[in-house]
């Protein structure tokens, strides 16, 4: 099994964020993949897409800034199924392959 660590650091948000200049809160994210070829692939392109930005936004929730996961679908859980962000879920890697 695969389990990708992104960290981000709070911060101060940029031009295009929903409220420039204002801090932001961080946080560790945690997805997983199956180790094998599939997932290893889809690990690589995962990894080019947060080099490129596209991983995270920053939304307001509770009159606080924060990271939040992107439009990019991660499978937060190794279980719980579909509904819960977790396996099984027999089409996801397909499908996260085609967003990306």
């Amino acid at each position: 099994a695969l389990r990708l660590l992104f960290k981000m650091l709070s911060s101060c948000s940029k031009v295009g964020d929903p409220r420039p200049g204002e801090p932001y809160k961080g946080g560790d994210f945690y997805a997983f993949l199956p180790d094998n070829r599939e997932g290893q692939k889809t690990a690589m392109l995962l990894k080019k897409a947060f080099e490129h930005g596209l991983t995270f936004q920053i939304k307001s929730c509770n009159g606080e800034e924060r990271v939040t996961w992107g439009f990019i679908p991660h499978k937060t859980s190794w279980d719980g199924g579909k509904a819960r962000n977790g396996y099984p879920d027999a089409q996801y890697l397909r499908e996260v392959c085609t967003v990306l």
